[in-house]
C-alpha cells in the first residue's frame, strides 16, 4: 500500500496563503494521478485539485484562481499552494494517489490521513 502523508495545514487569516504538502512512500509516477480533497463537518469530501502524470490538472470550480496543485518528482511530493484564502476554505484537507490497473475494473486508491486547514475573519 502506499503511504501518503499531508503537512503544512494550520490558522491563517482570510486572504492569506497555505501551502499544503503531500509526501508519497514510494515514487509518484507510480501513480497515475494524485489530488488534494477537503471536508467539512457535516459535509461530504469533495475533490478540491487533481493532477495527473501528464500534468494535467483540474479544480473545483470555488477554488480556480487561488489554489494551484503541482508536483516535484524527486521529492516524491504533491504540493497545494493555496493562496486569497477564505473562511469557507476551512476543512481538513486529504491528499489521494490513484493508480489505474489494466487487470483491474477501477482504479486503486490511497489517502492520507489529513491536515486541518482554519481560515479566520
Amino acid at each position: 500500500q502506499v503511504q501518503l502523508v499531508e503537512s503544512g495545514g494550520g490558522l491563517v487569516q482570510a486572504g492569506g496563503s497555505l501551502r499544503l504538502s503531500c509526501a508519497a512512500s514510494r515514487s509518484i509516477l507510480s501513480l497515475n494521478a494524485m489530488g488534494w480533497y477537503r471536508q467539512a463537518p457535516g459535509k461530504q469530501r469533495e475533490l478540491v485539485a487533481r493532477i495527473t502524470s501528464s500534468s494535467s490538472t483540474n479544480y473545483a470550480d470555488s477554488v480556480k484562481g487561488r489554489f494551484t496543485i503541482s508536483r516535484d518528482n524527486a521529492k516524491n511530493t504533491v504540493y497545494l499552494q493555496m493562496n486569497s484564502l477564505k473562511p469557507e476554505d476551512t476543512a481538513v484537507y486529504y491528499c489521494n494517489g490513484v493508480r489505474y490497473v489494466l487487470s483491474m475494473d477501477g482504479p486503486l486508491n490511497y489517502w492520507g490521513q489529513g491536515t486541518q486547514v482554519t481560515v479566520s475573519s
